[in-house]
């Protein structure tokens, strides 16, 4: 009778965990979800007593921590360093002492790479430009340190932007979704955004996941951006959505002239998480649809 794999998420509450969750169970792998809320097992990856006793008792076959505030604002500057960096520290030293056959998966981000308006790739370099990427660079030298001191096996994978009908209104993929739904259905409200000819990726979260698991489960490569490598501009996005409602954008948004983006265009090379066999399912539109039929 063969052994029943368990996989450990930290940070399930979000869309990612979630989506991977669905993956993983469908295999037939025993999933644990952790999270500050809301979880079967509420606690924070950045509480390393909390963390060595969840590694030690249940000796998982893959832990995966997505654990993270998704901001860059510096009011979050703690908070991001405990869950990121710390909580990074916390998982390895745990699977070093315990389990160090465990196969673990790091969240990183393309916003902790030097952006030169050109397509990242995993030898492009960081930079330190937000207390997020400061976390998200730490915790990638962390498991650099353990892969080269102690051969576990870490991969990290740097996600660019995904989103799904999970997304809060705070992205503002989705925050133009619910506006154009509220809109719709009569709202007379205006929809207030930046500079709208910023250009990114529109990933599907679903996908995104897949290429996670696709990472941890060989042993060629430690690291990959993952991405699809197809950038689209916000007023894209904001005329699909308004047209599948069969709504001229122009008539029900206020643009802010003064708003100053991160970055201009934020574009991956995936030519690495494509070299051992991921590609996305979902395109542009096929996520449009997805959201705004939510």
């Amino acid at each position: 009778m063969s052994k029943i794999q368990r996989a450990l998420i930290f940070g399930s509450n979000g869309q990612d965990g979630f989506y991977l969750n669905l993956l993983v169970s469908n295999l037939g792998i025993e999933v644990i979800n952790v999270s500050r809320t809301n979880a079967a097992i509420c606690g924070s990856v950045s509480d390393y007593h909390f963390v060595q006793k969840l590694i030690k008792e249940n000796i998982p076959d893959y832990i995966f921590h997505f654990a993270a505030r998704s901001s860059t604002k510096h009011e979050f500057l703690f908070e991001n360093h405990e869950t990121i960096a710390t909580g990074t520290i916390n998982i390895l030293e745990s699977i070093k002492l315990f389990s160090p056959l465990t196969r673990v998966f790091i969240s990183g981000s393309a916003m902790q790479f030097k952006n030169k308006n050109l397509p990242i790739d995993e030898a492009t370099e960081f930079e330190a430009s937000s207390p997020y990427s400061i976390a998200r660079i730490h915790s990638v030298y962390a498991a650099r340190y353990y892969i080269k001191a102690f051969r576990l096996k870490v991969y990290v994978g740097y996600f660019f932007n995904h989103d799904s009908p999970l997304r809060t209104e705070q992205h503002v993929n989705q925050k133009i979704v619910r506006a154009v739904q509220r809109i719709a259905s009569g709202s007379t409200e205006k929809l207030i955004l930046g500079d709208i000819e910023v250009q990114k990726e529109f990933n599907y979260a679903g996908d995104v996941v897949d290429a996670v698991w696709e990472l941890v489960n060989q042993d060629m490569i430690s690291e990959a951006v993952i991405g699809s490598g197809k950038a689209y501009t916000i007023k894209d996005w904001l005329e699909l959505c308004f047209s599948l409602k069969k709504l001229q954008w122009q008539n029900y948004v206020v643009l802010q002239n003064h708003y100053i983006p991160e970055y201009r265009i934020l574009l991956s090379n995936p030519g690495v998480i494509k070299g051992i066999g991921w590609e996305p399912k979902i395109n542009f539109y096929q996520l449009a649809n997805m959201m705004m039929n939510e």
